[in-house]
């Protein structure tokens, strides 16, 4: 799968996700740091890439509808901080990547994956 990372994710999420046979990059690397949600959910799916983000306004399918996207994946732990964040979202990892990610808005807590 390809994977665009939001600015709001520890980078080493790149890391992991590429070493897991998965293509990924930053919106900060691409330059698109400061962007609207809009900007950074087209240009994921003009890429064809799975968006992560933590930002809960991109899980609003009235306005983003995860049928028109290559996916949305919303990361909800419930400690922030780096550290926090990335143990987070690596003790998922492995359950998301088994998913079908593609047209859906996935969330992420301590409780589960639910898909939309």
């Amino acid at each position: 799968m390809k994977f665009k990372l939001d600015e709001n994710l520890p980078a080493e999420i790149k890391v992991d996700l590429n070493a897991a046979g998965h293509e990924a990059d930053t919106v900060v690397d691409e330059g698109l740091g400061g962007a609207s949600d809009s900007q950074i959910l087209s240009q994921a799916n003009t890429e064809g890439r799975v968006l992560l983000t933590m930002d809960k306004g991109i899980a609003d399918v009235r306005t983003y509808p995860p049928e028109q996207f290559s996916g949305i994946v919303l990361l909800r732990p419930t400690t922030q901080g780096r550290s926090a964040t990335l143990s987070f979202v690596r003790r998922h990892l492995p359950k998301l990547l088994a998913s079908d990610l593609a047209g859906r808005l996935v969330i992420v807590s301590d409780s589960g994956i639910r898909v939309r």
